[in-house]
């Protein structure tokens, strides 16, 4: 799916920040694509963007109204859906993150068909893929990978992104989740793909592009993850990457949601290696991405000294620290063509 920008970011009144953290994501990374936030009586969130009325937005060209919110089970308020119509018979397409499609519910898909608007349910996709072929493509791409699911292979990528364009390189965010999808405008929640088309929808998220040019692909669960590992192999093998991030949460003892103990990150590495040479032989690591929030901050560098040491790669947290040492690998190990 490719969602139109501007957004109007709708917050509901989500009873605290924490509601609303898809919406914090995209104001974070996308913050020139956020025009407004629209809130109803007794939000708790606040974006520091302008409070906008429908008729605002459109003057300051919006284009979809994104509903940035999350709730227990993704469910839709029901005195939310008059707002949503609202927005639709004012001209904006809709995009939400939540379980329930906007299409299901009737008044909206009443008011999307008679409008000619588009609704953007960002966990489903209608779109059919191929299976994957793990054919060589032109162009480079880079995947982060983890240790763990929630350690932060999004905010690597998107770090990433930033700082590589900074340095005047040819680098675009691939969008694998559904926040992703928003930050991105564009991609494919990956999880939410039949198993059979997991490699395919990643060839075709990241098709073949310029010699110099980087896919820098966000990442999903974890190789070790009883749980995501099927995700985390149809994304690697359809990545095809020739770089890889590990990325890494140093409190965790086991990994979330189940009794399995947290892999270390050499077994990462190896793993990775090994499975992802079957679509890549050249598949290589780059560096470490590790979330010191829970540290100290001399906690936090001596840790990322020893591992940069033990791997013999750079180690930083990309949000914390930057990311100039894992972009100055990557120029050196994969110089223009």
């Amino acid at each position: 799916m490719q969602i139109a920008t501007p957004y109007l970011m709708f917050l509901g009144d989500v009873p605290d920040t924490l509601a609303a953290k898809t919406a914090y994501g995209i104001k974070d990374w996308r913050p020139e694509w956020c025009v407004g936030q629209m809130r109803l009586p007794g939000c708790a969130a606040d974006l520091g963007i302008p409070d906008m009325t429908l008729p605002e937005a459109l003057a300051k060209g919006c284009r979809t109204l994104v509903i940035g919110v999350v709730n227990a089970g993704g469910v839709l308020p029901d005195h939310w859906v008059k707002e949503i119509v609202a927005a639709i018979e004012a001209g904006l397409d809709v995009a939400s993150g939540l379980h329930v499609k906007l299409g299901a519910v009737p008044a909206i898909a009443e008011a999307a068909a008679r409008r000619g608007r588009q609704l953007h349910d960002v966990r489903h996709t209608d779109e059919r893929f191929p299976t994957g072929k793990g054919t060589k493509r032109a162009g480079r791409r880079l995947l982060t990978v983890g240790t763990d699911c929630s350690v932060g292979k999004k905010y690597t990528v998107l770090a990433l992104e930033r700082g590589m364009r900074e340095r005047g390189l040819d680098a675009d965010f691939c969008a694998t989740g559904q926040t992703g999808v928003f930050i991105s405008g564009k991609g494919v929640a990956i999880d939410a793909v039949v198993a059979d088309f997991i490699s395919g929808a990643v060839e075709t998220i990241s098709p073949e592009a310029a010699p110099n040019h980087w896919d820098l692909i966000e990442g999903q669960g974890s190789l070790y993850h009883p749980s995501f590992a099927g995700v985390s192999l149809g994304l690697l093998h359809g990545a095809q990457a020739d770089a890889f991030v590990v990325c890494h949460e140093p409190t965790r003892t086991t990994m979330r949601g189940v009794k399995h103990p947290l892999p270390t990150i050499r077994q990462v590495i190896d793993l990775t290696v090994q499975l992802g040479s079957l679509t890549n032989p050249a598949i290589k690591p780059v560096g470490i991405a590790v979330n010191t929030q829970a540290l100290a901050e001399g906690e936090a560098r001596a840790l990322l000294e020893t591992l940069a040491s033990e791997h013999d790669l750079p180690a930083t947290d990309p949000v914390r620290f930057g990311v100039d040492g894992l972009i100055d690998r990557i120029v050196a190990d994969f110089p223009a063509i």
